[in-house]
């Protein structure tokens, strides 16, 4: 672990993890700094949990489509409480817990937002529990209901029913009455049971033929997280009228070249997919879609959904899987934790 000091350490300092190139987990950097201010119509958050997601472990190997250049702070989301506001900013909320979705940014004790960003937490949802619920939550609410606008007694499958989204998602449709199949690793299988999804083995040759026993008309609706050649699989599994989701390609994570191909590949089926009469659809989610042609509506849809979420941990219809709590100081660790694949849920960075 790199360490650099541009300030002293103190308890007023900005403490930040950067990421300077392609590097192993021992390759991150925590620096310390100023702690930012907050201009018009931001505010500066300080931060209590962030979490490590499958976009900083593609960002790590220069393999997320839309990352930064190097070197940047990563940390897709955050929760916190508000320390400062900036003009044009309501000073009450000063002491407020709030979450945001930042993209990068949020693997810092400090972090300055735009007030417009921010989502109030509810009382009585502590920040570790809250964390796993942000980019994860809102990815798994929108997927369900806004793209593949599931239905009370359908049937969908999961891949990944183990993973930060493939938990949150699992539970909320659950919560809306939907049969649950999900794909994961023999060791999770015990677990998904107990959640009341059906394993399957996520390396099984004949993983068709178990989805069609437990289905034999197809699903109503696949979310895929994986990509790459078994996205075709994906689409054949579904019923008639079906949705597929799609919403990564962790399947490339470890190859060389073109950071971008993988999206555009994925893309291209969409599109080819959509185009067939068969009344089936195709999605490749992106939580970001659309920020740049009406900032407005985005943050308010993310507000409303975000919201819709915390509302289902307060209802207990989600629970926070905290696979781990580390230090940002031990980033490097968390980071080879959430990577191995041997842990179910979020792997939360304090500060």
């Amino acid at each position: 672990m790199n360490t650099t000091d541009s300030t002293d350490n103190t308890t007023d300092a900005l403490v930040e993890v950067v990421l300077p190139g392609k590097v192993e987990p021992e390759g991150l950097e925590v620096r310390h700094g100023a702690v930012p201010v907050a201009g018009l119509g931001q505010v500066v958050i300080r931060m209590e949990a962030t979490g490590i997601s499958f976009a900083e472990q593609q960002m790590r190997r220069g393999k997320y489509y839309d990352q930064p250049p190097f070197p940047f702070v990563p940390g897709y989301d955050l929760v916190g409480t508000v320390l400062t506001t900036g003009a044009g900013v309501e000073p009450g909320l000063v002491g407020t817990r709030v979450a945001a979705l930042v993209k990068v940014g949020g693997w810092a004790s400090h972090v300055l937002v735009d007030a417009a960003d921010v989502v109030p937490v509810p009382e009585g949802i502590g920040a570790a529990e809250a964390e796993t619920v942000v980019v994860n939550g809102i990815t798994a609410w929108q997927m369900l209901h806004r793209k593949a606008r599931i239905r009370a007694g359908q049937t969908i499958l999961v891949h990944g029913a183990n993973g930060g989204v493939g938990t949150v998602l699992v539970q909320l449709a659950h919560a809306a009455g939907v049969h649950v199949i999900g794909t994961a690793s023999p060791r999770h299988h015990d677990t998904l049971r107990d959640q009341g999804v059906e394993p399957i083995d996520y390396r099984t040759p004949d993983l068709t033929a178990q989805v069609r026993a437990l289905a034999p008309r197809g699903v109503d609706a696949v979310f895929d997280h994986v990509g790459g050649p078994g996205i075709v699989q994906s689409w054949h599994l579904l019923a008639p009228g079906g949705t597929l989701v799609s919403y990564g390609s962790a399947s490339t994570r470890d190859d060389e070249g073109s950071k971008q191909l993988p999206v555009l590949k994925l893309l291209g089926r969409v599109w080819t997919w959509n185009a067939l009469p068969n009344g089936r659809h195709a999605y490749f989610f992106n939580v970001w879609a659309g920020r740049a042609l009406s900032k407005n509506r985005f943050r308010a849809q993310l507000r409303a959904d975000l919201t819709q979420v915390f509302a289902a941990l307060q209802r207990d219809e989600v629970k926070p899987q905290i696979a781990a709590r580390l230090p940002l100081a031990r980033v490097a660790d968390a980071m080879r934790l959430a990577e191995s694949g041997t842990v179910a849920g979020k792997v939360v960075l304090t500060p």
